[in-house]
C-alpha cells in the first residue's frame, strides 16, 4: 500500500525479518488428560505468533484483540512485561493485523481480560522459561540459580546474557507447553497497578491515530449511495450525469450498489447524494413503526426456549401475584466519528484494509468471499476509530471501501459515511419486551418467578459471511443474509442476564426469539443484558416495596453468591444508603447484576431529582461497586465502569430510534439526542480486588444495573414506575398521572 499507515509494521518486518504465521493444532495433539493452555493460547499455541525478541533490545507483543478505548492493549502489555520481567517501555504492541497477529476472534463480550490476558501471561512465562534454560546452558549454571531483570539473565559470579543475545533466529517458533511458572503476584511490577494507557499520549498530543483523520499519500475518496429503504431495489441510475460532476473520478455500479470515487471527500459525498436522489428505486413499506414495535414483538411467530423451569416444590398457592411489562426500544451505537475505512488493491492481488472493525479476522474472510478472492488475499489491519462498543458500521465501511478499491487498483480509497448514513444504516441494538410475574406469600417473599423475553437478534456480525455485510446484499449477484441465531445460551444474546442471579423456590425463564428484523440489528454494548437487568432489577424493587422491605435487604434474602453480596453491600455503603435522607422530588435506587452470570459483578446506586412540573429526571450522583476478579489495571476497570454507566444513562433517559412504516427517522443528533457533558453526574467507583481469582470481563457490566437503578430512583422520588425506555419527561409525567 502506498501509505504511511503500514510504516510501523513494515519497519518492524524489515528490522526483524519476522513473519508470524498462525498454526492450527490438530485434534489430539495434546496428551489425554493434559491441561489445556489458558485463554486464546489454546487455539494459537505458537510462541512466535505472540512474542518476538528483537535484536535492538525491544520486544514485540502481538495480540488479536484490538483497542477500542477499553485498554486491552495496555492490559496485555502489563501481563507481558511482568511475566517476561522486562520494562514495559521495551514493548511494542501490534494488535489486530490479520497477517501477523494470532486470531483471537472478535473483540467483544468483555472477553479480552478472561481470554487474551491469560494467553499473554502464559506465553510470556513459557518464553521466559525457554530463555532461562538457554541461558543456563550458555552460562553453565542451574536454571533455579538465575536471576532475570529487564531482560538480562544473571548467574552467580556476575556472568550474564540478555534475551536479545540468546534469540538470533526462529528459536520461538515452537508451541507453548504451559510449563512456564507464573511469577508470584507479590513481584508484580505492573499488574494490579494503574498504568497509564499506552494509547492515550498520542491522543492527548493530537497525533493522527483515528481512521477518520488519516489520509495516506495518494488517497482518493469514496462514498456510497444508499437506497431509500432496506428492501428497495435500483431501477435506474443516471451514471453519466454523476460522472460529470466536479472531482468525480469514477462511478461504480454493481446491481443496486452505487458508489463514487472522487478527488476530495466533499465531492464524493455530493456525488453520492446526487446518485441517491436522482436514481429511481422500487420501495417497500412494511415496518411496524417505533410505537408499534412492542406489539409486533409479542405477536410475531417466534422460537420459544425455556432456559430455566424449576417449579416450586411443596407449599400452597401464592397469596398474591404481581406482574409487569418492560420495554426497550431500538438503540443506536451513536458513534461520535462516523465509520470509515481505507482500502487498496495491491499489485500482489492483496486487498489491504485499515479498519476500526472489532472483528478484523472474520470481516477479512467475509470481504474476501464478497470479492471472490482467494484465501489470504484480504488483510485487515485494525486502526482505532472514534466509534463505539459493538457492531456498528465499521465492517460495512470496510466492505464498501474494498468494493471501490477493487474498481481502482493501486490507489488507496478512503470511505467515510455521512452522519445521516451512519444513523440510518447502522445495525441497532434490538428492541425488546420483558414480561415479569411473581407469586409471593403473605409477607411478600418470592415463591415463584417467571420472565418471558421477546427479542429479535443481537448478533449479525460478518462472521466470515458476506451476507452480513450491508452492500453485499445489493450486488448484481447478491449474498443472502444468513438466518441469525440466538448466539448460544443461556446468557449470550437475547437471554443475556435474563436468568436472575437470585435463588427463588420456583423459577422459569423463557425467550421468544424472532429471526425477522424490521430494522437491521446486531450487537450493542451488553446485548440483551441491558434490558433484561432493567426488567429484573426494576421488578425486584417492586417486590421489595410490596413487601415493605428495604431494597438492599430484600435482594440479600435471595442472593447466595458471597461475592455478589459483597458487591451489593459495598455499593450501598459507598453510596451512604443507610444514612440517606429523603426529601421532596429526590429519590434513590440500586440494582445489581453479574454480567452474563459469569463475568464481573457490578452494583450501581444513583440519586435522582425529578421535577414534577415537567417530568425531567436529573441524575444527581452515581456510585458503582465492582468485582472483576484479580485486577490487572484498576484505573482501566474504573474507566470501563464509569463509561458504561454514563452510556447507560444516555440510553435510559434519552435514546430511541424512531421510524415509520418505511424508513428510519432518527438521522441526526437532533432526532436522536444523547447525554451531554453537563448532564453527566459525579461517579464514584469502589473496586474489590480478588488476587489469585480469574480475570473477569468488565466493559459491559454496568449497563444493566444503571438503567434499573435510575428507574428505581425515579419511583422512589415520585411514586411512578416508568417501564418503557427511555424515561423521557413525557413518559415520566404520564406515569405520574397513571
Amino acid at each position: 500500500m502506498n501509505s504511511s499507515l503500514l510504516m510501523g509494521r513494515r519497519a518492524f518486518l524489515a528490522a526483524t525479518g519476522f513473519l508470524a504465521l498462525n498454526f492450527a493444532v490438530p485434534d489430539g495433539a495434546f496428551a489425554a488428560g493434559e491441561a489445556k493452555l489458558p485463554g486464546d493460547l489454546e487455539k494459537n499455541p505458537m510462541l512466535n505468533s505472540w512474542i518476538k525478541i528483537n535484536s535492538d533490545g525491544t520486544v514485540t507483543l502481538l495480540i488479536g484483540k484490538v483497542e477500542l478505548g477499553q485498554g486491552a492493549v495496555t492490559m496485555a502489555a502489563q501481563c507481558c512485561a511482568d511475566e517476561l520481567m522486562i520494562d514495559i517501555n521495551r514493548l511494542n504492541v501490534i494488535s489486530g493485523d490479520t497477517r501477523i497477529c494470532p486470531d483471537e476472534g472478535t473483540t467483544a463480550g468483555s472477553q479480552s481480560a478472561p481470554y487474551c490476558a491469560p494467553a499473554v501471561q502464559q506465553a510470556s512465562a513459557d518464553v521466559r522459561l525457554m530463555l532461562t534454560k538457554m541461558a543456563a546452558e550458555k552460562l553453565g549454571a542451574k536454571v533455579e540459580e538465575l536471576v532475570v531483570e529487564d531482560g538480562m539473565i544473571s548467574a552467580p559470579g556476575g556472568t550474564g546474557v540478555s534475551y536479545w543475545d540468546l534469540v538470533k533466529g526462529d528459536e520461538l517458533n515452537v508451541a507453548a507447553t504451559g510449563e512456564g511458572q507464573l511469577i508470584d503476584p507479590m513481584k508484580y511490577r505492573y499488574m494490579g497497578k494503574s498504568v497509564i494507557r499506552l494509547d492515550i499520549p498520542a491522543k492527548m498530543t493530537g497525533d493522527k491515530v483515528f481512521i477518520q483523520e488519516i489520509n495516506p499519500e495518494g488517497v482518493k475518496f469514496g462514498a456510497v449511495a444508499r437506497p431509500p429503504t432496506y428492501k428497495a431495489t435500483l431501477v435506474k441510475a443516471d451514471i453519466d450525469r454523476i460522472s460529470a460532476m466536479p472531482g468525480v473520478i469514477k462511478v461504480v455500479q454493481n446491481g443496486s450498489f452505487l458508489g463514487v470515487i472522487a478527488d476530495h471527500q466533499d465531492q464524493a459525498w455530493a456525488a453520492a447524494v446526487a446518485l441517491e436522489t436522482t436514481s429511481e428505486w422500487q420501495v417497500e413499506s412494511a415496518l411496524p413503526t417505533s410505537d408499534g414495535i412492542f406489539d409486533w414483538l409479542k405477536t410475531t411467530p417466534s422460537e420459544v426456549t425455556e432456559w430455566v423451569n424449576t417449579p416450586r416444590v411443596g407449599g400452597g398457592d401464592a397469596a398474591k401475584v404481581i406482574e409487569n411489562e418492560y420495554m426497550r426500544p431500538y438503540h443506536m451505537h451513536g458513534s461520535i466519528g462516523t465509520s470509515a475505512a481505507i482500502a487498496e488493491m495491491g499489485a500482489d492481488g492483496v486487498m489491504t484494509i485499515h479498519t476500526a472493525s472489532q472483528s478484523v479476522f472474520s470481516t477479512a474472510t467475509a470481504i474476501q468471499k464478497m470479492l471472490g478472492l482467494d484465501d489470504g488475499k484480504v488483510q485487515c489491519v485494525h486502526t482505532q476509530g472514534s466509534g463505539c462498543y459493538g457492531h456498528n458500521n465499521a465492517d460495512d465501511a470496510s466492505a464498501d471501501a474494498a468494493l471501490l478499491a477493487a474498481a481502482m487498483p493501486g490507489t488507496p480509497i478512503k470511505l467515510q459515511y455521512t452522519r445521516e448514513q451512519e444513523h440510518a444504516w447502522e445495525p441497532y441494538g434490538s428492541a425488546m419486551v420483558m414480561q415479569t410475574k411473581a407469586g409471593v406469600d403473605a409477607d411478600g417473599n418470592i415463591l415463584d418467578w417467571n420472565m418471558e423475553i421477546y427479542s429479535t437478534p443481537h448478533g449479525t456480525r460478518p462472521g466470515g459471511n458476506p451476507g452480513n455485510l450491508l452492500s453485499a446484499r445489493y450486488l448484481a449477484t447478491p449474498f443472502d443474509m444468513p438466518t441469525p441465531k440466538d448466539g448460544g445460551g443461556p446468557n449470550y444474546a437475547a437471554t443475556r442476564n435474563g436468568i436472575p442471579a437470585y435463588t427463588f423456590p420456583g423459577t422459569r425463564v423463557a425467550t421468544h426469539y424472532i429471526t425477522e428484523m424490521p430494522l437491521r440489528v446486531s450487537s450493542t454494548r451488553g446485548l440483551g443484558a441491558y434490558a433484561n437487568v432493567f426488567a429484573i432489577e426494576s421488578f425486584m424493587d417492586e417486590l421489595a416495596r410490596n413487601a415493605g422491605a428495604d431494597p438492599v435487604e430484600y435482594r440479600l434474602r435471595y442472593l447466595e453468591d458471597p461475592r455478589a453480596r459483597d458487591v451489593l453491600t459495598k455499593c450501598a455503603e459507598t453510596f451512604g444508603w443507610d444514612t440517606w435522607e429523603a426529601r421532596p422530588g429526590f429519590g434513590r435506587g440500586i440494582a445489581f447484576a453479574r454480567y452474563k452470570n459469569l463475568a464481573a459483578y457490578t452494583a450501581v446506586a444513583v440519586e435522582v431529582q425529578v421535577t414534577a412540573r415537567n417530568g425531567r429526571v436529573r441524575v444527581v450522583r452515581a456510585v458503582a461497586a465492582n468485582d472483576s476478579g484479580q485486577m490487572i489495571n484498576p484505573d482501566g476497570i474504573t474507566n470501563q465502569i464509569e463509561g458504561g454507566l454514563i452510556q447507560s444513562l444516555s440510553w435510559t433517559l434519552k435514546e430511541e430510534v424512531k421510524f415509520d412504516d418505511t424508513k428510519v427517522l432518527s438521522r441526526d443528533w437532533a432526532s436522536y439526542p444523547i447525554i451531554t457533558f453537563n448532564e453527566v453526574p459525579p461517579v464514584t467507583v469502589a473496586l474489590i480486588d480478588r488476587p489469585g481469582e480469574p480475570f473477569l470481563g468488565t466493559g459491559e457490566s454496568s449497563q444493566g444495573p444503571t438503567s434499573a437503578a435510575v428507574g428505581n430512583a425515579v419511583f422512589d422520588a415520585v411514586g411512578a414506575r416508568v417501564t418503557r425506555l427511555p424515561m423521557t419527561p413525557d413518559r415520566v409525567k404520564a406515569a405520574m398521572k397513571a
